[in-house]
């Protein structure tokens, strides 16, 4: 099984939020290493590229090319739980500083 780490840009089924369908679609992990070793999961928030529907809790990705996606994108604060097995391929990663901001909105979200 492959593994995947904090900052990875991986490629994953979403589930529209009203259930309507499912859409491959790029995502971040932001879960941590310790709950990568105690569970099967990852934590992923979801990637977009439609930079004209930024929200609270959204990131624009800095370095967008080097973390393996084909346009400007926003990282949001639409979360998701999945099964490691569902990530479909890794893309690339998210350097540390876009990470940090990653982290520093979903505190936002989260009102951590």
């Amino acid at each position: 099984m492959i593994g995947y780490s904090r900052g990875d840009v991986v490629l994953v089924g979403f589930v529209f939020s009203d259930e309507s369908g499912r859409k491959l679609r790029p995502a971040v992990v932001v879960s941590s290493p310790p709950y990568h070793r105690a569970r099967q999961e990852v934590v992923v928030a979801a990637i977009t590229s439609n930079l004209g529907r930024r929200r609270f809790g959204d990131y624009l990705i800095a370095e967008w090319k080097g973390a393996g996606l084909l346009f400007p994108s926003l990282a949001t604060g639409i979360l998701r739980t999945i099964k490691r097995t569902m990530i479909e391929r890794k893309l690339g990663s998210v350097p540390e500083a876009d990470l940090k901001a990653v982290d520093r909105e979903l505190s936002r979200c989260l009102g951590l």
